[in-house]
């Protein structure tokens, strides 16, 4: 019999710490499914001292749904959806450093995210995550029922221009500008989570532009709102990376942020996105966004 997890709450809102196990091994279906469980109680789960090869990352991600190949971000060349999160001593400017969620802007976004530090500043490089759950709950009612009537339109065009912050010149990172039409698609600003039920917004400042059926300066009242209550402190958790490190979050429902807070270090992390199984991709108001002038 496998022995349970060792499981280890690390805040109030969201997170935690999950000891006992080695991810790059061939686990067993009911380890995959108690890791699953803590990611969908806890939002984010961290694990240490793991040794995940591409390939065995790979493996691991792929027993939770389909990984995703980055659109805009190239992959490591024999493992395509591995993506190499690096900040060079040299580089200014890190990826990852705001407030976002991952892939709002496809028509089916990711439902998780698996970074593994291969390598780590001796100071700095945290990561913070943000519960939009408890962000939700947090509302009014009268504010709560008003977003569950709502869609928001989500793309990349703004993040992956040639001035956006994810586009920036990397030295150890291929990043391609988002030029031209790259697609804009609608999301409800509230998701009902498949497997807990329970409700999170689902907007973030990075791939957000408007409200479905609103003009931007008419959005942007509402939705700078929400992006100042979505990171409050007591929504949040931070989590302290070491080489051998992973966390895994929860896109449906969490934010994160990458702190760029060590000048002339060098940061070298490694990503798999899981994507939806076909059956669960998109819900119903998932879908291209009309032009609104």
């Amino acid at each position: 019999m496998t022995p349970p997890l060792n499981i280890r709450r690390v805040s109030g809102a969201l997170g935690a710490e999950i000891s006992g196990v080695d991810l790059s091994q061939d686990l067993p279906d009911t380890t995959i499914a108690a890791i699953r469980q803590a990611l969908i109680d806890h939002q984010v789960i961290f694990f240490r001292d793991q040794a995940l090869t591409p390939q065995r990352q790979t493996a691991f991600g792929a027993r939770f749904g389909p990984l995703n190949i980055h659109p805009y971000v190239t992959g490591m060349a024999d493992h395509p959806a591995v993506m190499e999160v690096v900040k060079e001593p040299q580089d200014r400017i890190n990826f990852g450093g705001g407030w976002h969620s991952d892939m709002s802007f496809l028509e089916s976004p990711a439902i998780g995210s698996i970074l593994y530090a291969v390598e780590t500043p001796e100071f700095g490089g945290d990561t913070l995550f943000a519960s939009q759950a408890a962000a939700f709950e947090a509302l009014s009612p009268g504010l709560r029922s008003t977003l569950e009537t709502l869609n928001a339109v989500h793309s990349a065009a703004r993040e992956y221009s040639a001035e956006g912050h994810s586009a920036r010149k990397r030295k150890s990172m291929t990043i391609a500008e988002a030029d031209g039409l790259v697609g804009e698609y609608v999301h409800p600003m509230v998701l009902v989570h498949p497997e807990s039920g329970r409700k999170a917004l689902y907007v973030n400042p990075a791939f957000t532009l408007r409200i479905e059926g609103w003009k931007t300066r008419e959005s942007m009242a509402l939705l700078s709102y929400l992006f100042e209550h979505c990171r409050y402190e007591g929504f949040t958790t931070r989590f302290s990376w070491a080489p051998g490190s992973v966390a895994f979050w929860d896109n449906r429902s969490v934010w994160h942020f990458a702190l760029n807070d060590y000048a002339g270090q060098r940061r070298h992390m490694r990503r798999v996105t899981v994507d939806p199984w076909p059956a669960e991709a998109a819900s119903p108001a998932s879908r291209a966004a009309e032009t609104v002038s």
